[in-house]
């Protein structure tokens, strides 16, 4: 087990889960999700801060997250960072983080 590349959050789906089927006959999923903390700042209100994180998983993760993580479902993950870039159509360099699923822990009611 190594602790050099780990991310374990708990928030919420985004949006839905989009899937991706592969030639080879691997998936992959793709899904956004949101993080809240709170806190209270130096004029002592509380404030709420919501950060979104891209998820991509692959395989029986990517199943799993497809047919038990719909919009607004409540999960936990643990997973690395990964980093991407790719050009878009205008030849603009582009650079996206995404955090790649190997474990999932559903939470919440239904």
């Amino acid at each position: 087990m190594s602790l050099r590349n780990k991310v374990t959050l708990i928030g919420y789906t985004g949006k839905e889960v989009e899937m991706v089927n592969f030639e080879s006959g691997n998936v992959k999923a793709s899904v956004s999700l949101a993080t809240t903390d709170h806190y209270t700042n130096a004029k002592g209100e509380k404030v709420e801060e919501t950060q979104w994180h891209n998820l991509i998983a692959f395989g029986k993760a990517a199943e799993i997250l497809q047919k038990y993580a719909p919009k607004g479902k409540e999960i936990a993950i643990e997973g690395k960072l990964t980093y991407r870039s790719y050009d878009d159509k205008d030849g603009v360099k582009r650079y996206i983080t995404e955090i790649r699923v190997e474990e999932i822990l559903l939470l919440g009611g239904k």
